[in-house]
């Protein structure tokens, strides 16, 4: 799974737009979007070669308008026509802030265009009175997503557990023609990090498993000794142990032949741990996969027997699972990625199976019912999880196997083809989640225009 990413959008007419008059650092600015949005190279290089000939950044930027899709306008915060501070915003309406300095406005020319941290959604984004304008803005920003191709799948928005909304767009299986229902079987990503942080938590609290204990306390002939006891489960949990990524050179040469969690672990468990564990938050895939590891040690069963016995049978979850891809699942979507003749399948690039880092499969009202049964605390006591989904390190938005906002947490699935999140928001009691088999940020932009909006 990729990380979750800054990815491009187009915001509703509920931005409006700037009124200040054009300046010198405003007419730099617009002509910089344009071409920056444009995704061509010659395009931001003409546009350098005017405003800055020394410009160096232009494949840098090229990378991030691939990887945000470009950026749309949602506020001037203020310009005195040599300096200008904006927020700008992707598809998924994560908000940034950009700062363009002019070194001279006659000629003009620009001194440096900087892109900096996630800017709050307040004083940019109107908020809907009631739920009735919520689910209606809602539905018609899927039905325009799915009329223009981009968007299929399925949406559920909640309030106080009474579900205001929960329909499918859009095609399953393109090749059959096949509709999306709420039957459909998304592919999920990195969301099965959420399984796997309570299946972890719940043996924490059955004495099994300490978050303060290491690896090697649990695993004595785990391939790298010096690792296993410098990491512990607290650091698997919250991204601090430095273990490293699982989609490297090596996984893309044996992609089909990597089917057990012990495979993962014979192909990258001679590694050293990246930094000091503890010392800071790098989001690691193959974390995940040790402590997948860890809770079969520890249960007796296997990760996948372990989730579905007391995770997904106690919330009444009858569609999710990761049986591996070469099973038939009559329900399971086809995911599509970008290609030469338009939406091509993934199948290229999809893992043998789901794994504890990510890349099992389930529907919107399974993920609903996984919502409920967390607020509830029949998963995992009270306390635990809201240690588990309050930040561990600082600026990490990063609980136990969980995204922490300011205002929810959950967590999102991104990779070529699938795009899925699921947000719940303690206060006040809203549940968002969108399934797309369609690229990021298919899922995200329609997760994020709602949870925007809720009535205050």
């Amino acid at each position: 799974m990729r990380a979750k990413f800054v990815l491009i959008g187009f915001l509703s007419a509920f931005l409006g737009s700037s009124a200040m008059a054009e300046t010198a650092s405003r007419h730099a600015f617009d002509l910089w979007l344009e071409a920056f949005n444009a995704a061509d190279a010659a395009k931001l290089t003409a546009f350098w070669k005017v405003y800055n000939p020394a410009w160096t950044h232009v494949e840098r930027e090229l990378h991030v308008r691939k990887e945000s899709g470009g950026f749309t306008l949602a506020k001037i915060i203020s310009d005195d026509g040599t300096k200008l501070e904006a927020v700008v915003a992707d598809a998924g309406e994560t908000f940034l802030g950009i700062t363009l300095k002019m070194k001279s406005v006659d000629p003009p020319a620009i001194e440096d265009i900087s892109i900096h941290g996630a800017a709050t959604s307040k004083d940019i984004v109107s908020r809907f009175a009631n739920d009735t304008d919520l689910t209606a803005a809602l539905r018609n920003k899927a039905d325009s997503l799915a009329a223009s191709d981009q968007f299929s799948g399925t949406v559920l928005l909640a309030h106080n557990g009474k579900i205001l909304l929960n329909e499918a767009w859009g095609l399953a299986d393109r090749e059959h023609n096949k509709k999306a229902t709420l039957d459909t079987q998304f592919r999920i990503g990195s969301m099965n990090k959420m399984f796997t942080a309570i299946a972890a938590l719940q043996l924490v609290e059955q004495g099994k498993l300490s978050l303060d204990r290491s690896i090697a306390d649990y695993w004595p002939d785990y391939p790298n000794q010096d690792l296993a006891k410098r990491v512990n489960l607290r650091d698997l949990l919250d991204n601090t142990g430095g273990t490293g990524d699982i989609f490297t050179n090596q996984y893309n040469e044996h992609r089909l032949e990597i089917r057990t969690l012990n495979d993962y672990v014979k192909l990258y468990g001679r590694r050293d741990v990246e930094f000091q564990p503890g010392s800071q938050f790098r989001y690691s895939n193959y974390g995940f996969l040790l402590l997948g590891a860890l809770v079969e040690k520890v249960s007796g069963i296997s990760y996948y027997e372990y989730v579905r016995e007391y995770i997904f049978k106690p919330a009444g979850m009858t569609h999710t699972d990761s049986l591996p891809e070469a099973e038939d699942v009559p329900k399971r979507a086809v995911g599509y990625l970008p290609g030469k003749s338009g939406w091509e399948p993934n199948t290229d690039t999809l893992p043998w199976r789901g794994t504890p880092a990510g890349g099992g499969y389930s529907t919107v009202d399974d993920l609903f019912l996984f919502a409920q049964a967390l607020n509830s605390g029949k998963l995992i006591s009270p306390k635990l999880f809201e240690q588990a989904t309050a930040e561990q390190f600082s600026g990490s938005h990063y609980g136990f196997g969980f995204q922490v906002d300011e205002d929810y947490f959950g967590h999102s699935g991104a990779a070529p083809g699938i795009n899925g999140e699921l947000r719940i928001y303690p206060e006040p009691r809203y549940v968002i989640v969108v399934l797309s088999n369609l690229e990021p940020p298919a899922a995200m932009r329609l997760a994020a225009f709602g949870g925007h909006r809720l009535p205050l």
